[in-house]
């Protein structure tokens, strides 16, 4: 039975946003003070873990004795170990390397093989380094985390490493050559260190230098330079931040052109989205003079690539947000401060910057227009860049895979709702095009369509959103609808084939749906900052919005229509379910931001203050969240819907602290619910294809019962 102290300390702590004014630091305190909860907050606690294993013994005994979950569970995890998946390919060294997983490689393998073979239907691959191999070895639960390799030779790699598949990361050096790690070479423990070649024998490494190095968000600020052969308390610092810094911690990153010019550029974020950007020199550390919300994208030809989220007049001339700019190198050396760019790209009206990357001598850039994807190739010539346009399938998709910084070659994907995912190997140089992979079918997409519709929000904004359903649906309010969205961090959420979320969901007769909410990227910066911080109510409405779209176009009804998200899509969940509970039966909530008070004392949180504003220091952030934050926001005798509540214990960037408290103030309040704690993972749905389909599995027997029954 739980303590007749914690009733009373919830009753005062549901009362505070009617309490007499108080400073947004003050009402902070008391609300820690009338937190029952908090001791949940222990993430790998004793009383805290037994509380995880017995709700999740109650979710899986519901859940895996469903008749279907056997099922669910067992085509999930055909698809996620299928070998007939698409390796996808990095350039490296004149070959193409993968990281794969699958059936007998549970943790993963890092390999390779060639350009020729690789675009046969049976590449001959060769083992580079076994990751399940290797935590065997070292009785460590590894999970890799990437590599980032020198240039330009590319002989050497720094190998991340987390375990659990947490955000922190052991970086060990790797020689490709022998396949092996190199003895003595550079090594960084367990950190959430940043890390980037200066060139073969030198590392810039923003880190925790000292205990206590971090901000308030858990981020290193200090960088230093590292030599071969130099201990880590030898390093010499370049470049110092301040303790008190927001955003993802100071970072430091080396551009590099085909000619072999650098550009040593740092980051210093002062919130989620606003930054000083610096470059080193002879003189030191010198700050360029480009906006808070401007960043350094890329260098080719001896030109630096800026591309700004904020109006910005510099030369004399303006350039809107969400557009890309260029100086040359020479310039910017010779004067940081003082820059005289050129306009490269600017968005029109319905559409955004997406992606650039970089070959040897070419520039790739794709746009959204109206949430869906173009691709253009620049070449930098005497009076600037030209532009030609890539032949790619549209009404698609195109995501920038990988380049080759010693050819004009790179391979682009190109997928959408109902088309099996392709890359193709594009010759920047010349345009040509060659399909090279196509993920075989994994669900039947012959009876569905796809369908881009308007709702009105709350406001009179018009919001995009897809439907994926079969041609033959009954628009009478019948059909099982699962709607999802992310709407944050100017994220763009556009059209991808989902093999699992086909076979598990629409091959049954599910409806979904993807709804492009403001807060999101999908055109550009102006979207995301309609609702930031006091504004967020517009990205709740809007979503709101489609939900009633859905159902006055009587393609579902609230008894069938299912809503799901993670991370800041998991807050977007919580906001749903207390606030229009009438709209939904079925509310899966992944990896969630909760309890917006405390945001800042939970992992990574203080981090996204940008975002969500800081509560302690800004009181309209306080007084909004205080009347929004799901946590703060339950009520006892509403009619919920029963919701699926998924975390993770080794998620160090939200934490799993958000939805434990969410669930027992349910449980509290006699509501029901169903909690699911993956013990590993990190911020995700699992740390193995095997973990991964099981969560898979349970989530989408949760939604058929819901929603189809």
């Amino acid at each position: 039975m739980r303590p007749i102290f914690a009733a009373a300390s919830a009753l005062a702590f549901g009362l505070l946003a009617l309490a007499a004014p108080m400073g947004a630091g003050a009402q902070t305190a008391a609300t820690d003070a009338a937190d029952p909860y908090i001791w949940l907050e222990d993430v790998g606690g004793a009383k805290a873990m037994d509380w995880v294993n017995a709700h999740n013994a109650k979710a899986v005994a519901v859940l895996e004795s469903d008749a279907r979950y056997p099922t669910l569970y067992q085509e999930a995890l055909t698809i996620a170990e299928a070998k007939d998946r698409i390796p996808a390919g990095r350039f490296l060294q004149g070959e193409i390397y993968n990281f794969w997983q699958d059936g007998d490689h549970v943790r993963g393998i890092w390999r390779k093989t060639s350009m020729a073979s690789y675009q046969t239907d049976a590449p001959q691959w060769t083992t580079v380094l076994d990751i399940t191999a290797l935590g065997k070895a070292e009785g460590k639960s590894w999970v890799f985390k990437g590599a980032n390799c020198a240039r330009p030779r590319e002989t050497r790699c720094l190998i991340h490493l987390s375990e659990g598949g947490e955000d922190a990361v052991t970086i060990r050096e790797f020689d490709l050559a022998s396949g092996k790690f190199v003895e003595g070479g550079f090594t960084i423990p367990k950190s959430k260190a940043r890390v980037d070649w200066e060139d073969e024998n030198t590392l810039l490494i923003s880190n925790a230098w000292a205990p206590g190095e971090l901000t308030a968000s858990g981020y290193p600020y200090i960088v230093k330079r590292l030599k071969r052969g130099q201990p880590l308390d030898k390093a010499v610092e370049v470049y110092r931040g301040d303790k008190a810094d927001g955003g993802y911690g100071v970072s430091p990153d080396v551009l590099r052109d085909a000619a072999g010019r650098t550009l040593s550029v740092i980051t210093r974020p002062l919130d989620t989205f606003r930054h000083e950007t610096y470059v080193l020199t002879a003189k030191g550390a010198e700050r360029l003079g480009i906006p808070s919300k401007a960043s350094v994208d890329d260098l080719i030809d001896g030109r630096v690539l800026i591309r700004t989220e904020e109006d910005w007049t510099a030369g004399g001339k303006t350039f809107v947000a969400g557009s890309l700019a260029w100086t040359t190198l020479a310039a910017l050396k010779a004067d940081p401060a003082h820059l005289k760019p050129t306009l490269l790209y600017a968005p029109g009206p319905r559409e955004s910057l997406d992606e650039t990357a970089t070959t040897e001598g070419k520039l790739l850039v794709t746009v959204l227009d109206n949430v869906r994807s173009r691709a253009y190739v620049y070449t930098p010539g005497a009076a600037g860049f030209s532009r030609t346009k890539l032949d790619l399938p549209d009404n698609a998709t195109i995501r920038l895979s990988t380049t080759d910084e010693h050819s004009d070659r790179a391979f682009v994907d190109v997928t959408g709702f109902l088309t099996p995912t392709s890359v193709w190997l594009a010759d920047a140089a010349s345009g040509a095009l060659k399909e090279v992979k196509t993920t075989p079918a994994k669900f039947d997409a012959s009876k569905d369509v796809v369908e881009q519709f308007e709702a009105t929000s709350k406001d009179g904004t018009k919001v995009p959103y897809f439907v994926v359903h079969r041609r033959d649906i009954k628009y009478d309010g019948s059909n099982p609808t699962l709607m999802t969205a992310y709407g944050g961090f100017q994220v763009s959420e556009t059209p991808a084939y989902s093999a699992s979320n086909g076979k598990l969901w629409l091959e049954r007769g599910g409806v979904y749906v993807l709804a492009n909410i403001r807060g999101g990227g999908e055109f550009g910066p102006k979207w995301h900052e309609a609702g930031l911080v006091e504004k967020r109510q517009a990205i709740y409405d809007d979503f709101a919005g489609v939900a009633e779209d859905l159902i006055r176009r009587k393609i579902t009804s609230p008894r069938r229509l299912g809503i799901q998200g993670g991370s800041n899509g998991g807050l977007l969940m919580g906001v749903e379910f207390t606030q229009r509970p009438d709209l939904w039966n079925a509310v899966v909530i992944d990896v969630p931001l909760l309890d917006m008070i405390r945001i800042s004392k939970i992992a990574a949180g203080a981090s996204w203050q940008g975002e969500y504003g800081d509560v302690n220091a800004n009181p309209k952030a306080m007084a909004f969240w205080l009347k929004t934050s799901p946590y703060q926001n339950l009520k006892a005798g509403v009619k919920y819907p029963e919701p699926f509540i998924f975390t993770t214990t080794k998620d160090d960037r939200v934490g799993p602290q958000h939805a434990r408290k969410f669930a027992a103030r349910m449980e509290e309040m006699h509501l029901p619910y169903l909690f699911y704690e993956n013990t590993e993972g990190g911020h995700g749905s699992g740390a193995d294809l095997k973990q991964q389909a099981h969560t898979q599995a349970l989530t989408q027997t949760y939604l058929q019962r819901k929603l189809m029954d």
